[in-house]
């Protein structure tokens, strides 16, 4: 009889030729039990988005209450479905004025999709300008705001009329001009090994977007929910865009993404034409009912405010002379080494030694620390004192 790792190499198919192919059964909190019943932490909360941790009793009991009740009944945007509604209403309520219209779709990826047909649609304007080293999914769309070779190579062609800046570069700033429907930016770069934008640069972005008439997209797929120490990372610059892109974090474990707007720019989609937009499950009523749980939990628990906390605790106890750098904003951490060899045969150690973390697409030689903002003080030094452990087992055998 076949085991599951090889029924799952068998029918499943596969991301790259060397998975991890760790076997877990549960999830709950910050910890993963594997199939041999081993514990870990899991220091990258599943790439951002086990914000509240795995399986939150709050969002465990919407999800049951929702579908319970009723699941998919139609196509989005036809009829009035109360999990859509509320949780649409608790986003305006945590989000500037001009952010109260909320498409919801299935993905991170299908929220860039969506802002990149607004935008066109809105504006009448066809170019588009992205941030290298950035990631907003790997749809044809989204990869097409995404210069890389090596992650595009064979997919081509992508969209035409596509420019790329320097993140965090004022003079680049300059490419910006009137032909451009949307500047696409993550706040903080996720992939390209948690990189923070800083006010004087936000502050010309929102600038000449303003001058060209160019809408300001902000990806916080990963950022938004509370990794970073506010709600969203915009808040730490007083900067609101014009579209802000959610997922990942949003629904608690669930999949579920949006793009939202004003109700003046959001309603170019009905109209000439009519279903500008369409999705099957977009805004599915549980994933929707996740969200909303996910959102309450954060206010009602408080997470969001004790954050910026934990962050610094991590960086207070990451100390080694192979750490080249720890950058970041709350708990969306990087951990810099000096090689991709050095830091794949950390996080493999701590792998073994029950601590999940990994590497960025666009920084290989940079450590992920990015965990559940439920995360303790407690499990916080544990999984420091599993990570300094096996830096000073991994470079003392370089020395």
């Amino acid at each position: 009889m076949l085991t599951q790792r090889q029924l799952f190499l068998k029918h499943n198919a596969q991301t790259s030729t060397t998975p991890l192919l760790l076997e877990f059964v549960k999830a709950q909190g910050v910890n993963i039990y594997d199939a041999e019943g081993k514990e870990y932490i899991d220091l990258i909360a599943g790439i951002g988005v086990s914000n509240v941790g795995h399986c939150h009793p709050n969002v465990v009991a919407a999800v049951q209450k929702q579908a319970e009740t009723y699941m998919h009944l139609m196509v989005y945007g036809e009829y009035v479905q109360s999990p859509q509604v509320n949780f649409a209403t608790a986003l305006a309520s945590v989000l500037p004025s001009n952010l109260n219209s909320t498409y919801f779709v299935n993905s991170g990826a299908e929220a860039v999709e969506g802002a990149m047909k607004l935008a066109k649609r809105y504006t009448g304007k066809k170019g588009f300008i992205a941030c290298r080293n950035a990631y907003h999914g790997s749809t044809q769309g989204a990869e097409s705001l995404m210069e890389s070779d090596f992650y595009s190579a064979g997919y081509g062609p992508f969209l035409p009329n596509v420019d790329f800046i320097n993140h965090n570069n004022i003079a680049d700033l300059e490419k910006i001009t009137t032909k451009i429907a949307a500047v696409f930016i993550e706040p903080v770069q996720g992939e390209a090994g948690i990189r923070v934008a800083d006010q004087a640069y936000m502050e010309a972005l929102r600038k000449k977007c303003d001058e060209t008439k160019t809408l300001l997209v902000f990806d916080e797929i990963q950022s938004g929910f509370g990794r970073t120490g506010k709600m969203f990372a915009f808040e730490h610059y007083n900067v609101v865009p014009d579209i802000l892109l959610l997922a990942k974090g949003i629904g608690g474990g669930m999949p579920i993404g949006a793009f939202i707007s004003s109700l003046e720019i959001m309603s170019v989609l009905s109209y000439n034409p009519i279903l500008g937009h369409m999705t099957t499950f977009g805004g599915h009523p549980v994933c929707c009912a996740a969200g909303l749980a996910t959102l309450n939990t954060l206010l009602d628990e408080k997470l969001v405010e004790k954050v910026e906390a934990k962050g610094e605790l991590f960086k207070q106890l990451l100390q080694h002379p192979a750490i080249t750098e720890i950058r970041g904003k709350g708990l969306m951490l990087a951990l810099g080494f000096d090689s991709f060899e050095t830091n794949k045969a950390i996080i493999d150690a701590c792998i073994e030694d029950g601590i999940i973390s990994d590497w960025f697409l666009h920084c290989s030689d940079a450590m992920r620390i990015a965990p559940p903002l439920t995360i303790t003080e407690e499990e916080i030094k544990k999984a420091c004192a599993v990570i300094i452990k096996n830096i000073e087992t991994i470079t003392s055998k370089q020395r």
